[in-house]
């Protein structure tokens, strides 16, 4: 199997909402200098990216075909396959991340969530309805989730990422600003605001001073 470095995983889905608005945009095919121009990565890592995931090669001047390309990414990133998920911690990012329209794009279902808000449990947000974190063990394998998403304090991170393993959980994608303790078989992503936002910082400090 190939290895693909976390940052190269992280142009597909770039790549790929790309191509779709060229395909909106009436266009059958596309260049690597073209998307090197449109998306400022170099000619030689857009082909290398490319590559990887398809086993057809361009065509000199023409490039390559739009809607195969489309369906390798999205094949390749899972989309076409569903996936189920549940969610934990209902404040303000978790409603966010239940109103999210665009994950069934993703291949991503998120079938329920939990809390340990009274208040909360019994609403439906979305359409999922909220049950109570002490469920999770009892729930998780009769929905069938293999993905828990946790937007909850950092305090109380490592405990949902404990009972969610337990119950079943095969992956974990985490928005809690905490680095979790898990088995090694279990597949962690962790969305840092915090650092995506002091590299932004950073970045636009770099480009001020440059004025």
């Amino acid at each position: 199997m190939k290895a693909f470095s976390k940052n190269q995983l992280q142009r597909y889905p770039v790549y790929l909402k790309f191509f779709k608005t060229l395909i909106e945009e009436g266009k059958k095919d596309v260049s690597s200098p073209f998307i090197a121009r449109e998306l400022g990565y170099s000619e030689e890592q857009i082909r290398k990216d490319l590559q990887a995931v398809s086993s057809e090669p361009g065509v000199p001047k023409k490039g390559r075909d739009l809607r195969r390309l489309i369906e390798t990414l999205e094949e390749f990133l899972g989309y076409r396959d569903s996936t189920t998920a549940v969610l934990i911690g209902t404040g303000h990012l978790g409603r966010a991340l239940l109103n999210y329209p665009n994950f069934a794009d993703m291949g991503l279902e998120i079938v329920a969530a939990f809390d340990n808000d009274p208040t909360v449990i019994g609403e439906k947000i979305a359409g999922r309805e909220v049950f109570p974190v002490e469920r999770i063990e009892n729930l998780l394998p009769r929905l069938n989730a293999h993905i828990a998403i946790l937007t909850v304090p950092a305090s109380a991170a490592q405990e949902v990422a404990s009972s969610v393993i337990e119950a079943g959980a095969r992956a974990i994608w985490n928005f809690a600003p905490v680095h979790l303790n898990v088995p090694t078989s279990i597949v962690v992503e962790n969305v840092n605001l915090a650092s995506s936002l002091a590299v932004l910082s950073h970045r636009l400090n770099a480009e001020l001073n440059k004025e």
